[in-house]
This record gives C-alpha cells, sequence and structure tokens, in this order.
C-alpha cells in the first residue's frame, strides 16, 4: 500500500514543480476565535490546530469524525452511526447508556452554541474553519473543557449578496445537496441562510432482512444568521439552527463482519433546535460589553438489538433453541440548556483584561424501554465568575493568568425512586507565558488546571438491590464518583523558517488526573445484569507531544504533517475482569482510546491554476477500548485523495477515502454474546469504519 501512494505522491511533485509559478507569496494569517480575543495562531499560547475550510472541501467532510484523523493526538468513540464521543490526549467519555453525562471531557460548540453531550450533533454545514484547543480551558469554559475544547465556526452574513448551490453523489446510495444566500438586507442589517441534507444507505448489509440500509445516515441541517452593525461599533447578531440527524444503528455482527442478522434494528437519532443572541457594545473609551445568550433542545433516540440476530437463529444445528434470546433496548432523551455569559474586556494594549459572569441551566430526561420502564430526570444549575489578565512585562514577553471560580448544582430523581440532590464548588484556571523571538518564534510555557464535577452513578445504583449479593460490596463503593481534577503543565515553539515557506509548531504536555473519571462496567451472569459506572479511585498520568509542519515545496505544492506521540497509565484500578470471572486490580494500566501514535502527512498540490488535488495518509497504532477486558482495536494505515477543478463559477470534485479498503476498527464491545457456545466464550466484537468511499462533487458559486 505504501508503495503505491508514495509513487503517486512522487509523481505529483514531479508534475507541480514543472509548472509556472504563482506570482503572488502573501502568507495568510490564521486567526482563533475560539478564546476571549481573536489572535493569530502563531501567536498564541498552548498547542491549537485549526483546519480550514479547504481541508473539509478536500476531504469531503460532512461531519466532524470525517475530519478527526488529521489532529494529533485526537480519538473518537463511535458506538452509533456518528462519532458519539470525542477524546483528546486520552481523555474522554466512551460511551453512554443510562447514566446523564454531567458534562462531556471534550466540548463542542458550533458558533459558541454547545452541542452537547454527545458530538453525533457535530454536522459540517457552511463552515469556515474547525479549531480545537488542546489540555484544559476551564478559565473560559469551565467544567465544559476538561481536556479541551472544538469550536466549530461557520461563515458570517456577507456584505455582498452571494450563494452556493452544492450537490454529490457518492458509494453507497450517498448523495447531498445543500447552499446558502448571504447578503445585506439594508444598511445595517445582513443575513445568511444555509441549507444541507445529506443521506446514505450506510456500508453495512442486514442479509436476514436483506436490506442495505439498517445503517443509513439521513441528516438535515438548517442554519440562519442575521447581523445587526451599529454606528457606535456595536454589533448584534441572532443565529437559529435546526439540526434533524435521523439514523441508523445495526453495527455489530457475531462473526465481525459487515453483515448483520438483527430482526431489529437500531436507530441513532437525534433532533435539535438552538438559538443564540450575541452582542457587543462599547461601553467607555477602551472598555466593551459583550454578552451571549443561548439555548438549546435536544430529542435523542438511541436504540439497539441486543442479541444481534433474529428470532430463530438457534435452530438446532448453529446452538441450542434454549441459549436463544430477543431482546432491544431503547434510550430516549429530552434535554434542554440555557446559558448566559457577560462579560467587560478592555481594548488590547501592554495590558489588557477580561472579567465576567456566567450562569447555566440544564436538565436531561430520560425514558428507557428494557425489560420494563424506566425513566429519571436529571438537572443542573452552573454560576460561574472568571477573569483573565494579560501584561506585557519586557518587550514581546507577555504574562497571562486567568481564573474562573465556579458553583454547581444538580438534581437527580428516578422510577426506581432513586433521589440526589448535591452541591460543590471548584476553580480553574491558567497561567501562560509567552516569548516572541524576532517576529518569528513563539516559545511558551503554560500550567493549566480544569474539573469535571462528581456525582452519582445512577445506573449502579438502581441494579444493587437485585444484582448478585457477590458484587454488593464492591459496587455499594462505586455509587459515587468523585470531581476529576486535571493539571496540565505544557511548553512549545511556534516558528516560521526558510521566508515564511517552513511553518512548525510542537508542544510538550504532561498531565496529572486526579481521581480520573474511567468507565467501567460489571456483569453478573446470574442476574444478566451489566451496571455501567464512573469509576474515580484512581489517579492518572498522561504525557506527550504535538508536532505539526507545513512546507511550501513549491508555490504549486505543500507538504504537511501532523504527528501525536502518548503515554497514558492509570495507577491502579479494581474491575471484575470477566475471563477470569473474578476482581481484579490492574496496575499501570493504559488508558482507553488512548493510541501511543497518531500521524497525517501529504501533501496539497495547485496542479494548474484551475486544478487543485490533496493527497494524504493517516494512522495510528493499537490501543485499548475499555478497562473490564484486555481487548484492543488494531492500529491501521488510510490513504485519501481528492481533485477539484474549477471553471469559472463551478467547481467539480472527485474524492475518494480509505483508497485501498482497509478494515478497521472504531468501537469495540467484549462479552459473551454468542449462542453457538452457550454464552460461555468472552468474544471482542467490533464496529468497523468506513470501506472504500468515493464520490463526485458540483458546486456553483454566485
Amino acid at each position: 500500500m505504501f508503495s503505491r501512494f508514495y509513487y503517486t505522491l512522487l509523481v505529483t511533485i514531479s508534475l507541480s514543480a514543472s509548472y509556472p509559478l504563482h506570482a503572488d507569496n502573501t502568507l495568510e494569517e490564521i486567526i482563533v476565535t475560539a478564546g476571549f480575543r481573536d489572535s493569530e495562531l502563531m501567536k498564541s499560547a498552548g498547542s491549537i490546530s485549526v483546519l480550514d475550510e479547504q481541508v473539509v472541501h478536500d476531504r469531503a467532510a460532512r461531519h466532524f469524525d470525517e475530519t478527526i484523523n488529521v489532529l494529533a493526538n485526537v480519538n473518537f468513540s463511535a458506538g452509533g452511526t456518528r462519532a458519539r464521543f470525542v477524546q483528546v490526549r486520552g481523555v474522554g467519555d466512551l460511551e453512554q447508556f443510562v447514566d446523564p453525562k454531567h458534562f462531556p471531557s471534550v466540548g463542542i460548540t458550533i458558533d459558541d452554541i454547545e452541542v452537547g453531550t454527545t458530538a453525533t450533533g457535530a454536522v459540517l454545514m457552511d463552515v469556515a474553519q474547525i479549531e480545537l484547543l488542546r489540555g484544559p480551558q476551564g478559565t473560559q469554559f469551565g467544567a465544559n473543557a476538561l481536556a479541551g475544547i472544538i469550536s466549530i465556526r461557520t461563515h458570517e452574513p456577507s456584505e455582498t449578496f452571494s450563494g452556493k448551490i452544492d450537490t454529490g453523489y457518492a458509494n453507497f446510495d450517498g448523495w447531498h445537496v445543500g447552499g446558502y444566500l448571504s447578503g445585506p438586507l439594508s444598511d445595517s442589517v445582513a443575513g445568511r441562510l444555509a441549507i444541507q441534507q445529506n443521506k446514505s444507505d450506510g456500508y453495512y448489509k442486514n442479509e436476514f432482512l436483506q436490506r442495505d440500509d439498517t445503517n443509513e445516515r439521513d441528516e438535515l441541517s438548517v442554519r440562519g444568521k442575521l447581523r445587526w452593525a451599529g454606528d457606535n461599533g456595536a454589533e448584534l447578531k441572532l443565529i437559529a439552527s435546526y439540526v434533524d440527524l435521523d439514523g441508523g444503528y445495526d453495527a455489530f455482527s457475531l462473526d465481525n463482519l459487515r453483515s448483520t442478522l438483527s430482526d431489529n434494528p437500531g436507530r441513532d437519532q437525534q433532533e435539535t433546535m438552538a438559538l443564540a443572541l450575541k452582542g457587543s457594545i462599547p461601553v467607555f473609551t477602551g472598555l466593551t460589553l459583550e454578552s451571549i445568550v443561548s439555548w438549546r433542545d435536544s430529542d435523542d433516540a438511541y436504540t439497539f438489538d441486543e442479541d444481534w440476530v433474529y428470532s430463530g437463529f438457534c435452530d438446532g444445528v448453529r446452538c441450542d433453541p434454549l441459549f436463544e434470546f430477543s431482546s432491544t433496548d431503547a434510550l430516549l432523551r429530552n434535554s434542554d440548556a440555557l446559558a448566559i455569559d457577560v462579560r467587560l474586556k478592555s481594548d488590547p494594549g501592554r495590558t489588557a483584561w477580561v472579567a465576567g459572569v456566567y450562569a447555566q441551566r440544564r436538565n436531561e430526561d430520560l425514558q428507557r424501554q428494557h425489560f420494563g420502564a424506566f425513566s429519571s430526570d436529571y438537572e443542573t444549575e452552573r454560576y460561574a465568575i472568571y477573569g483573565q489578565y494579560q501584561i506585557e512585562v519586557a518587550d514581546n514577553f507577555n504574562v497571562i493568568a486567568g481564573l474562573r471560580y465556579e458553583h454547581f448544582e444538580d438534581r437527580y430523581n428516578d422510577s426506581n425512586i432513586l433521589i440526589t440532590d448535591s452541591t460543590d464548588n471548584y476553580w480553574s484556571g491558567h497561567l501562560s507565558l509567552e516569548y516572541l523571538l524576532g517576529t518569528d518564534t513563539l516559545f511558551y510555557g503554560t500550567l493549566s488546571r480544569s474539573v469535571k464535577p462528581g456525582g452519582v452513578n445512577t445506573e449502579t445504583s438502581s441494579s444493587f438491590p437485585i444484582i448478585t449479593a457477590s458484587f454488593q460490596p464492591f459496587l455499594l463503593s462505586r455509587q459515587q464518583f468523585s470531581a476529576e481534577t486535571l493539571f496540565n503543565k505544557e511548553v512549545g515553539i511556534k516558528a516560521r523558517y526558510l521566508d515564511d515557506k517552513l511553518t512548525m509548531k510542537l508542544a510538550l504536555f504532561h498531565m496529572d488526573r486526579s481521581n480520573a473519571q474511567l468507565e467501567s462496567f460489571v456483569w453478573d451472569a446470574n442476574t444478566f445484569i451489566w451496571a455501567g459506572f464512573l469509576d474515580s479511585s484512581s489517579d492518572a498520568e498522561n504525557y506527550g507531544a504535538e508536532l505539526e509542519i507545513k512546507y511550501q515545496l513549491t508555490e504549486r505544492a505543500e507538504l504537511f504533517t501532523n504527528i501525536g506521540r502518548l503515554e497514558t497509565s492509570v495507577d491502579e484500578l479494581t474491575v471484575f475482569d470477566l475471563d477470569s470471572n473474578q476482581f481484579l486490580t490492574r496496575s499501570n494500566r493504559d488508558q482507553a482510546k488512548a493510541p501511543n501514535w497518531q500521524y497525517n502527512l501529504g501533501l496539497n498540490l495547485d496542479l494548474s491554476e484551475k486544478l487543485h488535488g490533496r493527497f494524504e495518509i493517516e494512522g495510528r497504532d493499537k490501543s485499548f477500548f475499555g478497562y473490564y477486558h484486555n481487548g484492543q482495536l488494531d492500529g491501521y494505515t488510510l490513504a485519501h485523495a481528492s481533485l477539484s477543478y474549477q471553471i469559472g463559477d463551478i467547481s467539480l470534485q472527485v474524492w475518494v477515502r480509505n483508497l485501498f479498503d482497509e478494515d478497521y476498527q472504531i468501537h469495540g464491545l467484549y462479552f459473551a454474546n454468542d449462542p453457538r457456545d452457550g454464552f460461555s466464550v468472552n468474544h471482542s466484537y467490533y464496529q468497523f469504519g468506513e470501506p472504500r468511499m468515493y464520490g463526485m462533487n458540483v458546486s456553483y458559486s454566485f
């Protein structure tokens, strides 16, 4: 596979070098917008990656999970139609069943609106850029960004009238259509409306039902923006969005194939409405008042066929009919969140400061249909004050300090008569030193701290009265989990060399996780009860590096590479090991979904003034996918390519992902679920990533 790819790479480099060079060699600055202030990427402390609109286009990405592998030390957990949870530097949630997720370890926002507790809603439509800020971002985002924040920015309304129509077709009966209209509505008001519909049958086939759409994707997204600009510099923005994701979930088989035998395929659905009102107004000379009010309401349906086979699968030949069972699980959630953030900002200078207050109220209702009915209600309130101060203590030497104090309350009750009510206070913050050597090299060092709230393991508590007595002492000690504190130490360099042809970013980090919230399970074979819980009984350690390099080989050829190195360790964790059927203590164990190596490297080519191409490979090594077993996801290497041709206002694109059709795993389960061996042998079961995907897109801009 490598020889084929590198041969293509060398040929295209040679071809690109034979074309005349561009006359314009202007370096475009990348602006990071996720912080308190917009800042230049190469002059901002921290390990920050930005994927621009061109990367999203070249990868033909319709969802964030189709761009994740570009980013160093970033992973995701599936278990549904799309990525459900994201891990940064080995820290992140893995899956969700009964327990409400307090807050995701990695926050995701679209235009400053929180996506929610899963990444399923991170649809890419009319995207300007994707920003990843690694490490704790507690000063600005509090409990929403223990390990980092992903900020997706869409295009703003334009000053002149413009629009675009975009459509395309791909294998597995995939197609999309969408576009936008943008422009002024009056002298002071501009608007933008974007719509996108994305559909695919998915890449699994249900052999029992003779259907190839039980893992389908049906994604509709609509977004509208209005922007008012006053004469005195005041600005008001209104954002409204609607996302309707109706996907199938039929991804696991007893034989680890891309064909399934379920008779009740599941669904992975989300319908979300969101509104945000953002305002900015100068109140005094050198002082601006900013505010963001956001509201989100989501309905989620997550259902699946637990036995993965049809009734009658045990026909006397495959297995004893006594071992046959049929079961489904349905988890229906409604969640809503209202957040208010108000801050005062000074104008930038030798000193600059920000001070603000924040409040959020969130509610999540669950209805579960699984061997009977279960319901729960979970409500949280957060109040915070925060501030950041920046001072230039010497020429080109800056000190930035931030602090956030957060008050947290939550209330929970369910149909098992479990009632909890808790209150706690947390603090987060950071201290960064920046030294700019000349105009091209930034050295920085950062200390940062963030906290993820603790809580009650509701599934464990509700299972306690009916689980076998031998499990009860262990579960009793795991009924609650503590708040996790993450302390990050980081140094780095960002530099441009060779007349700005070479751009480099290198970050070295070490993170201490105190009371690390690690997801684990207990399986009681006597009562057929799975009890999932967060275990915070151990500390953990994560350290490594991120390296990003871009080199302008010629004015028509750019080489790039993104490399992540990660080492993780859990000090000591007690689990119920399914293979030995007993409690074991694992020491110095790698964390789940934390591969030691990840890489993405390739070539951007302007083969002519109208023809553009991107060729890349990406990969990672193996990683554990849980703690109560030793199952691992295999490492893999994938290749992608795309070519785009511009004819006036029309753009044509052909693309392929996973060029050599490699089988690779994106999620795993480990237990005994095969009636052919009497449910007596544990197996690793895998959900696979995309096979070879290819298609053609056409767009018209005006």
